[in-house]
């Protein structure tokens, strides 16, 4: 069975020359997007774990929000 690499490197080599640098900067672009996400929820997975996150209260929020005005 094929690797994910490896298919990823027969369909790039499907397409057209010119459509090839576009296919990978897109797909570069998205893993970044990926790693960035990851790395946000394990930050917020570990602010839960050691108990920095409060329960949010939107209307509150709201009332703080129209008094300060």
């Amino acid at each position: 069975m094929k690797t994910t690499t490896e298919k990823a490197a027969e369909a790039l080599e499907l397409l057209p020359e010119e459509m090839r640098e576009p296919a990978v900067a897109y797909l570069l672009e998205q893993a970044e997007k990926f790693r960035v996400l990851k790395e946000q929820i394990a930050e917020g997975l570990e602010d839960v774990a050691s108990d920095r996150v409060s329960k949010w209260d939107f209307d509150e929020f709201l009332r703080q929000a129209k008094s300060a005005k």
